[in-house]
């Protein structure tokens, strides 16, 4: 069961596949939201923050690794896994470069596919706390210094 009942979004244009990936996630206690092309995917991306998303390589308006660049640059923080049925060293090299997370090749294994998820989001959930934990240690220190420092 998912942590934190996080938020992906699903970018996929085949209905099938949509459907399919954000029933399963659901069925693990994740929030879902989909997006058939690139376009969609953006204006969701803006409205709405999710704590992962999964990109189809292959899209009918824009190709999944300029949606990536785009994605990355509004939501640097945000999980990344590209999903492709047209696997390619190419493709996989210029996805982690421009910010994937990860690359699965279709057909997606469900099992396979929630392990990476939570892999990713323990991954983001780390990151974020000890970011915190960094802006509290700060804040302790600035206090003690400030404290220090003035006239009794």
């Amino acid at each position: 069961m998912a942590k934190n009942k996080a938020s992906i979004l699903i970018v996929e244009d085949d209905t099938n596949i949509r459907e399919t990936l954000s029933n399963i996630l659901q069925q693990n206690g994740y929030s879902t939201d989909t997006a058939e092309n690139g376009h969609e995917a953006i204006k969701k991306s803006h409205t709405k923050f999710f704590n992962l998303a999964l990109l189809d390589i292959k899209l009918p308006d824009i190709e999944g690794t300029k949606l990536l660049t785009k994605m990355h640059g509004n939501m640097p923080k945000m999980v990344k896994i590209m999903i492709t049925g047209y696997p390619s060293l190419e493709n996989a090299v210029e996805a982690v470069n421009l910010g994937a997370d990860a690359y699965v090749i279709k057909p997606v294994k469900p099992e396979k596919l929630l392990l990476l998820i939570e892999e990713k989001l323990e991954k983001q959930r780390t990151a974020d706390k000890m970011t915190e934990d960094k802006v509290t240690e700060w804040i302790k220190t600035r206090a003690r210094k400030i404290e220090h420092e003035s006239p009794k």
